[in-house]
């Protein structure tokens, strides 16, 4: 199997701590400090090597915490490539407020990117050998909305896979040009993508298949929180309820399931196993701390018993 290759356009250095209490004015005295690279991509490729698979990140880094981020990747072990820029990688922070079991995240905006950078990016992309490249994060400043439109364009005339994990216009954008192999969007994702409530099962359901009957993606995966997942493709529709788990933290979550399922689809596990699969990593990875994702003991005692559930 050849490495699945992650892009992220807006990478961070993701800390987090904890704190007794989270205050305005006061110093908020911090513990259990925790450093990881993070942003869509490279989570998908920390829990594709957590899983035993193998994974190459394509990133965009700079500026003197951009080194700090390419040191955390080698501390990890962690195959990348990058396309250096000349502004900031971002740095975020999360701190868990143990009085409370609440969680506060603070998410810059990231870097801007010059054109020359993106377009650089896309030369090299479009150069790698692979079957699968996951797209994952948001769009930083400077690139243009259909920026995925090129990538799909360029993943299909490879003859490889798109998967796809962002929101906004870049995921209307992506999804209406199609060429998109799995898209994972949120409920609430895709309820600003059809640009209304759907309460209604049934009513998410038909929406989610007109996506596929459209040809704009071949997988859809809808992610609801305590919902479960819904999982549509054009021989099935495919519903798994949320695990009863204790959660520690909701970082990540989104990204494990990609993974995930992903990697499963890669070694060539039909669509609803690779469900299964995701499903159990998105549920792992509210386990952990902070920025921590999922273990593969979690994760495969997790799909354990949705396996004996769906038989």
């Amino acid at each position: 199997m050849k490495p699945i290759v992650t892009l992220t356009l807006n990478p961070s250095i993701d800390g987090s701590s904890e704190a007794e209490v989270v205050r305005p004015i006061h110093k908020v005295r911090t513990t259990n400090e925790r450093y990881h690279p993070g942003g869509g991509g490279i989570n998908v490729s920390r829990v594709v090597q957590e899983l035993g698979g193998l994974s190459q990140a394509f990133y965009l880094a700079g500026g003197a915490t951009g080194n700090v981020f390419e040191n955390l990747l080698t501390t990890r072990r962690i195959m990348g490539r990058r396309i250096a820029i000349e502004d900031h990688t971002r740095v975020s922070h999360t701190v868990f407020e143990r009085s409370s079991g609440l969680e506060y995240r603070f998410v810059p905006e990231g870097p801007e990117i010059r054109s020359s950078e993106w377009q650089e990016c896309l030369e090299v992309l479009g150069g790698m050998e692979c079957d699968y490249i996951v797209a994952s994060g948001s769009l930083p400043r400077g690139v243009p909305t259909d920026f995925y439109v090129r990538v799909a364009t360029m993943v299909r005339a490879k003859g490889a896979k798109l998967v796809l994990d962002t929101s906004g216009p870049a995921l209307k954008e992506a999804l209406s040009a199609g060429g998109v192999h799995l898209a994972k969007p949120s409920l609430g994702e895709f309820e600003r993508l059809v640009g209304r409530e759907l309460k209604d099962p049934a009513a998410l359901e038909d929406a989610a298949k007109d996506f596929v009957r459209a040809g704009r993606v071949e997988l859809l995966a809808i992610t609801m929180g305590h919902e479960g997942a819904l999982l549509v493709h054009k021989h099935r529709v495919s519903r798994l309820p949320a695990l009863n788990v204790e959660v520690r933290s909701a970082v990540g979550a989104g990204d494990s399931f990609v993974a995930a399922m992903t990697l499963a689809l890669a070694r060539g596990s039909d669509a609803e196993e690779a469900f299964r699969w995701g499903v159990a990593a998105g549920t792992a990875a509210v386990l952990t701390p902070g920025t921590e994702l999922c273990r593969r003991a979690d994760v495969e005692r997790l799909y354990s018993e949705i396996a004996g559930e769906t038989v």
